[in-house]
């Protein structure tokens, strides 16, 4: 009997690192809106923040004219109790906001902005955006600010030209003190009116068949004060608690460094888990939320909460609660306010991480934990697939521990784990060595590839190391996965985003600036088998090809044939076909240059997957250095 595809196994791996979200697809433009960023300082467990709630706002054009404070007398709610309160003395004063690298706007287009302002009298603002010369390049025209209430004002921005590197800033027309609070400026092409649009046309270009979030290692946390906490990520965007982020203190580990790169590194949640569920929707791809299981990161941290404490019921309880948030009925707690934020219909959620990154030690208890998370969501939502977690790594005791966990329960019981969730960040020569990693494992083991990357050229710049013979050695492993599709239910490239100058983690998947994004050679790569891979493995022997660093892997569905040819040799190769298809290929696809290629936001097709109006019939020549899918009809 062949063996089944998962419909959709090929999918997406989402966190918020290398300015991925705030700074990427997340749509809005401004940092530190809210004037709510912090400060991360320190090491494993040695972690602190300092108040930085100014930080990306300065005085315009100089102090001298416009003094900033900060505030948190009668705020605008409980949660975000800073704002941000404005004395000018001379007319046509006021702030700005760094907005990352500047705000770019295309010609032709727009943008929305609104903020909250109160004021003793009344005042006149407009919102302009300058040129780094001074030029006013756009303006909203005069808003008058009133009244000692919170009053939410809105106004439009539009350009003729292009904007690159402009200053946001708020203009004070005569004399006053005013307040302001939770900046907003998004522009008018956002998807869903959140999203940045190219890159969520990136992702739903790949056709992924799931996406799992929030991450990652923001889950836990590097202090379970900052773990993502999904109920502080719902309901009214101004009411959502600004956290700092995990990847803020990246590289701060060693005792020594008490301050990174990145300090100002923080999560608005302008995009929490309702909006992650949109975002879902709008890529048409299974969700798959991962929950915290009462420990902050086992790499950064040592701090947990007692697997036997009331405390640890919380944990367990948020995750009968996302499930009811997501499907439940809109008479229920959590079910009503997915309804009054917009979405009475079900997300029609199956899926559900139990813990990260997770692994046992003797101060650890996690695979008890997983128990417990797994029987009371199983009591109440039998229908939910959980998904375990094999740690940190495929080589180490972790993952053999694991294992020996997971393999004999999964065995007694299928629903115990739907898959175990497996990560490596490994080298080419790992990949190609390891191609037929899953042939030997046992029927009844499920797995999630969650994480996965191939890690070469670790000393060129950070976008470069996305190179094409990353790619092939990615490709060729992919070949494994689809081969075992029995036993690999799930697989995700990781991390997905990172912001050009911004970078935490690399190599990623997309990569972007202010105005352009591009995908690597990976990310055509995960394209390849998420669009061109059936419901079915073809079995048919490859193997003799391989001592040539040639991978072939097949598949099909009703209507057509799937055949990926990846070539990482140095010689070219003629492929026998005729076993499998007796017609000649109706597409034919090939991904070809140098192994050291690489994308960029100059040439963002420079290694990618290309349609070739070519024949192929009962042979094909694979040439050294390439990757190939040819199309047959069924």
């Amino acid at each position: 009997m062949a063996k089944k595809i998962s419909k959709g196994m090929f999918g997406l791996f989402f966190e918020d690192i290398n300015y991925g979200l705030d700074g990427g697809l997340h749509a809005e433009m401004l940092e530190n809106r809210a004037f709510e960023f912090l400060e991360g300082h320190g090491y494993k467990d040695h972690y602190y923040q300092k108040g930085a709630y100014l930080y990306g706002w300065n005085s315009y054009p100089d102090e001298a004219s416009a003094k900033l404070s900060i505030l948190d007398i009668e705020p605008l709610n409980d949660v975000n109790t800073h704002y941000l309160s404005v004395k000018t003395t001379a007319d046509n004063y006021g702030f700005s906001n760094k907005a990352y690298d500047g705000i770019f706007m295309k010609a032709g287009s727009g943008a929305s902005v609104s903020f909250y302002a109160k004021t003793c009298g009344a005042g006149s603002v407009s919102v302009k955006i300058f040129s780094k010369e001074g030029k006013e390049l756009c303006t909203s025209g005069e808003i008058v600010v009133k009244g000692k209430e919170w009053t939410k004002y809105e106004c439009k921005l539009s350009t003729d030209a292009l904007i690159e590197e402009g200053l946001f800033t708020v203009v004070i027309k005569n004399p006053s003190v005013i307040c302001f609070d939770q900046f907003r400026m998004y522009p008018d092409d956002a998807v869903l009116g959140l999203f940045r649009k190219d890159l969520a046309e990136l992702l739903k270009d790949i056709h992924p068949g799931f996406m799992r979030f929030p991450g990652g290692c923001i889950i836990e946390g590097n202090e379970l004060t900052n773990r993502y906490q999904w109920k502080k990520s719902v309901g009214p965007s101004e009411e959502r608690k600004s956290n700092w982020n995990r990847w803020a203190v990246h590289g701060n580990d060693d005792g020594k460094k008490d301050i990174g790169s990145f300090p100002y590194y923080n999560q608005t949640l302008g995009i929490g888990y309702y909006e992650y569920f949109l975002l879902c929707e709008y890529l048409e791809c299974e969700p798959l939320p991962v929950m915290n299981v009462g420990l902050a990161c086992q790499y950064q941290s040592s701090e947990l909460v007692d697997s036997s404490s009331p405390e640890f019921d919380v944990f367990v309880q948020d995750a009968l609660d996302l499930i009811e948030f997501a499907n439940g009925d809109v008479s229920s707690k959590w079910g009503s306010l997915r309804c009054e934020m917009g979405h009475p219909e079900p997300f029609n959620m199956k899926f559900i991480g139990i813990g990260n990154e997770q692994w046992e030690t003797d101060k650890v208890d996690f695979f008890h934990r997983y128990e417990a998370f797994e029987k009371a969501i199983h009591e109440k939502y039998p229908e939910i697939k959980c998904c375990g977690s094999a740690g940190p790594d495929v080589t180490s005791q972790h993952y053999k521990d694991a294992w020996d966990h997971f393999s004999p329960r999964m065995k007694e019981r299928a629903d115990y784990s739907v898959a175990v969730d497996e990560h490596y960040y490994v080298s080419d020569k790992w990949m190609y060595e390891n191609v037929h990693m899953y042939d030997n494992y046992e029927k009844h083991k499920k797995v999630f590839a969650g994480e996965y990357a191939c890690h070469i050229n670790g000393d060129r710049k950070p976008q470069e190391r996305n190179s094409f013979g990353a790619a092939l050695a990615e490709a060729a492993f992919m070949t494994g996965l689809e081969r075992n599709a029995d036993v690999v239910l799930m697989a995700s490239y990781a991390p997905l985003f990172a912001r050009l100058g911004y970078a935490q983690w690399h190599p990623d998947l997309i990569w972007f600036d202010a105005q352009r994004a591009y995908g690597t050679p990976s990310y055509y790569v995960q394209k390849m088998y998420a669009r061109f891979t059936g419901t079915e493995v073809i079995e048919a022997d490859f193997s003799s090809y391989e001592k040539d660093k040639v991978y072939v892997t097949a598949s099909r569905d009703d209507e057509r044939i799937y055949i990926k040819v990846i070539n990482a040799g140095s010689k070219d190769v003629s492929v026998k076909l005729s076993d499998i298809t007796g017609n000649a290929a109706q597409e034919f696809y090939i991904m070809e240059g140098d192994v050291d290629g690489c994308n960029s936001v100059e040439e963002p097709l420079k290694v990618s997957l290309k349609k070739k109006d070519e024949t192929v019939s009962e042979e094909f020549l694979s040439k050294k250095n390439t990757i190939a899918v040819l199309v047959f009809k069924a």
